[in-house]
């Protein structure tokens, strides 16, 4: 018997307000995407066709122009197309017709064929289209649109369907009394006799020095128990007592229960505030689910630790917007697994998101996505944000109230906020806010103060094209009010974060991705390089910026953080520009966050470790939670740097990658002795690790749904690496005992997460909406057979082809119908992607 499996591509539909230009009226206009070829004629771009259906009574005229987002759309047939497509800037582009369009009569549509960049996954297909008719070009009013293919899919779901179940046939379901008590790991621990009743009399007796913490306890535990529990000063039967010990950090804890007393036990504020976090997940995972009279918590000792004093995410709130909620909920997240970094990215090319004072374009325009034929109000949109600003997450942001409040929120959690400002490429929205400062101060004849914070060289002729495809997006380092808006920023983050009475060590600048060909036309940099004998090219001018800015940094005991880059130059290299190592700023305290291990650049963290920089390691392809789950086309999420679920976290080994890095950025399986030619660290690089970060990019991420089923599982396993000693099978030199200790550790490491921290973060914050894994499914003679990677979860099924709910028959064993729709529950009963089976 022959088995398909089919996941069918999802409809997005999109209304909006509609008005009747010329007597046309837009509601009455549908545009179709369909993918025809993902490898049309073998050139790796793809074939799909634009349709334009026209469903009313009117005639839709020539006088209109389409605009959409999208990424390298082309007309197949360049030679005078009747509809042409243009790039405006970025992913935006514009459809138009030309002199020889006739217009798309009633009940009539218009065909395109457009090639592109393949569309492996349902969040590359264009989106946000919206037109503006010529009597009112001013006007955007958003499209219906829908997305098809003629693709099928089935053998390659299948595919993916049987290497799920072959890796979950790996994994054994082990008792939850059985597991180690709290997560992530700890150093060590020891179960004891008796137990702890935690109800409404227990008392809190703490030294004055943990008020703070007993503060938080009393609140955490309202909660679950519905009352606070009352703080006092002596006690000795059903207290929970916070006290000071000496112990080698201020991170590490003890924590120990016994039938009348919890002890936590720390040198700092800090450990305390483990502590505290192990003793809420050794509650049951349901406790926050309802209110509960009593909790039994079993005797224990713990003794714990984290291996990193850096244990980061980064949220991208630039692209993509996520408000105050969001980002305080993520700190509850964070805090609860021991997590002690949010890294903050506040602005991108399509988006500033923080409220600076005395600079109120940054906010008044670039927060806002919306249609403009002069972005003096708002920039144009990206990402499908469509031609409405202040109504999708295209628009939004942190007033400084706001942001105090977020910072209050993270230090009583002992989370730092590390605040970064994307310099000098990714800045758009920026330059464009200070170019809308510059015109209206010029109209108002203040040439000085309009200049004054001046992002870009107004008679720079230079030309170039970003990785995301801007023209535009670069700020020019040899103007000097580019460091009064630096100094500027600086000074404002320094005065929330003393509001906030909250450390500030460093400022992330960036220094991703410039492009070839920035500053080579510029008047103010050609100045520059006759005037300083030190900047001996245009190609030094990026050392020149980032001197000045940790010049900055320094006068305000700060330091220098920023991307791979900052601790990198161009230099010829067999006749060819490359970034290389620039031992220049080594000991500048630079902090760098190394995404780079793409080929050939597997080794690049190490090099900069061993050179001297302290180094954060977030690699793309083991640590971008923006990254797919799998090639399926149904998951959303980029793949440029391969594809993660949460075992590429999981297996992640900080001082030694090669050891476990399995597939290349393209998913493809690694040749043995890969990586025999790159650097290994020293004894002083592995030193100048200092931690580990997991980013989650917001291109795609449109609302908190989408956000936290790209954080969720995966966040697990940055918070297990960071936290806890390398396992057992990650020290193991003999390849097999090492992969017999892997397959009982991850087994270890899955049941947690699927009988105990999941459910858990059912209602925990408010309840998170987690990815539910898709089912593994195997065929063999005719019967089908489905696993699940989470133990605890629950597969379901239909055998008529509906979707099957929480209500459907609970799978078993072997199935034999052929018209299957199997589907994971979780212990809530919301369910997971079905996969559909026919013969």
């Amino acid at each position: 018997m022959k088995i398909f499996i089919t996941m069918f591509l999802s409809v997005l539909t999109y209304s909006g307000f509609a008005q009747k230009p010329a007597g046309f009226d837009a509601r009455n206009l549908k545009v179709t995407w369909e993918l025809v070829d993902n490898n049309y004629k073998n050139t790796g771009k793809s074939l799909s066709r634009l349709i334009l259906a026209n469903s009313g009574n009117t005639a839709l005229s020539s006088s209109w122009v389409i605009y959409f987002n999208a990424g390298d759309p082309r007309n197949l047939n360049q030679k005078n197309p009747d509809l042409k497509i243009e790039m405006v800037n970025g992913d935006f582009f514009k459809l138009y017709p030309n002199k020889a369009f006739k217009g798309i009569a009633a009940h009539q549509s218009a065909v395109l064929e457009v090639i592109s960049r393949p569309l492996k996954n349902i969040t590359d297909y264009p989106k946000g289209f919206y037109i503006a008719f010529n009597a009112n070009p001013a006007k955007g009013i958003l499209l219906a649109q829908e997305n098809k293919t003629q693709i099928n899919n089935a053998v390659k779901e299948k595919v993916i369907a049987q290497q799920i179940f072959n890796k979950n046939t790996e994994i054994k379901d082990i008792a939850t009394d059985q597991l180690p008590p709290v997560f992530p790991t700890p150093l060590s621990y020891k179960k004891t006799a008796g137990s702890f009743t935690v109800n409404k009399e227990v008392k809190i007796i703490t030294d004055p020095l943990f008020n703070k913490e007993a503060d938080y306890l009393t609140n955490e535990l309202n909660k679950v128990l519905g009352v606070k529990l009352l703080i006092a000063t002596s006690g000795a039967k059903q207290v929970i007592v916070l006290k000071k010990l000496l112990l080698p950090t201020a991170e590490a804890y003890e924590l120990k229960i016994t039938p009348d007393q919890i002890f936590i036990s720390a040198a700092g504020n800090a450990g305390i505030f483990y502590g505290i976090q192990s003793l809420k997940t050794l509650l049951p995972a349901d406790s926050w689910t309802a209110v509960k009279q009593t909790i039994e918590l079993p005797g224990i000792e713990i003794s714990d630790a984290p291996r990193f004093g850096h244990r980061a995410f980064m949220m991208d709130i630039a692209r993509n917007y996520q408000p105050k909620k969001q980002v305080l909920k993520v700190l509850d997240l964070l805090s609860l697994y021991k997590m002690n970094v949010l890294h903050l990215h506040f602005n991108d090319d399509e988006g500033w998101r923080i409220e600076i004072p005395g600079l109120p374009e940054l906010t008044d325009l670039g927060s806002k996505r919306g249609h403009t034929l002069s972005e003096k109000d708002h920039l144009i949109p990206a990402y499908g944000s469509g031609p409405a600003a202040n109504i999708s997450s295209g628009s939004g942001y942190l007033t400084k109230a706001d942001f105090v409040e977020i910072l209050k929120y993270a230090t009583l959690r002992h989370i730092t906020v590390i605040p970064e400002f994307e310099t000098p490429g990714h800045a758009r929205a920026a330059i464009k806010s200070m170019d809308a400062r510059y015109a209206r101060l010029m109209k108002a004849g203040k040439k000085k103060e309009a200049e004054q914070y001046l992002l870009r060289d107004i008679n720079d002729k230079s030309t170039y094209r970003s990785v995301q495809g801007w023209n535009d997006n670069v700020i020019n380092p040899a103007l000097p009010s580019v460091y009064n808006f630096i100094t500027k920023i600086t000074d404002e983050m320094v005065v929330m974060y003393k509001e906030a009475d909250a450390p500030l060590n460093t400022i992330h600048f960036g220094g991703d991705e410039v492009p070839a060909g920035v500053w080579e036309k510029s008047p103010a940099v050609t100045a520059l390089l006759k005037n300083d004998s030190s900047v001996g090219s245009v190609d030094e001018v990026w050392h020149y910026y980032f001197e000045k800015v940790n010049n900055i940094l320094k006068a305000r005991q700060l330091y220098l953080s920023g991307w791979e880059e900052i601790g990198l130059k161009k230099e010829k290299v067999n006749g060819v520009k490359k970034m290389v190592l620039d031992q220049r700023p080594v000991k500048e305290n630079y902090h760098t966050d190394v995404w780079n291990n793409l080929a050939p650049n597997e080794d690049l963290a190490y090099k900069l470790a061993n050179a001297g920089y302290k180094v954060v390691l977030t690699n793309v392809t083991n640590l971008y939670m923006d990254l797919a789950y799998n090639k399926s086309d149904q998951e959303s999420g980029q793949y440029w740097g391969g594809y993660v679920d949460i075992d590429k976290l999981y297996d992640f080994i900080p001082l030694d990658y090669y050891k476990n890095q399995k597939e290349d950025e393209s998913g493809e399986l690694l040749t043995p002795g890969y990586f025999s030619n790159k650097v290994r660290l020293t004894e002083n690089g592995k030193k100048n690790i200092i931690g580990i970060q997991a980013p989650l990019w917001s291109e795609i991420i449109t609302n908190s749904d989408q956000f936290e089923y790209l954080l969720l599982p995966k966040i697990f396993g940055i918070a297990e690496r960071s936290w806890a000693s390398d396992p057992a099978w990650a020290t193991e030199q003999d390849p097999e005992k090492s992969q017999i200790l892997h397959k009982e550790l991850w087994s270890e490491f899955l049941n947690i997460i699927g009988k105990r921290e999941l459910p858990r973060l059912n209602a925990y914050a408010g309840g998170f909406n987690y990815r539910i894994p898709t089912a593994g499914i195997n065929e063999k003679n005719g019967e089908i057979t489905a696993n699940v990677q989470l133990p605890g979860f629950i597969i379901r099924y239909t055998t008529d082809g509906t979707e099957p709910t929480k209500t459907s028959p609970v799978y078993n064993s072997g199935l034999t119908n052929n018209n299957l729709s199997i589907r994971v529950f979780n212990t809530a009963g919301r369910g997971g992607q079905t996969l559909k089976i026919s013969k």
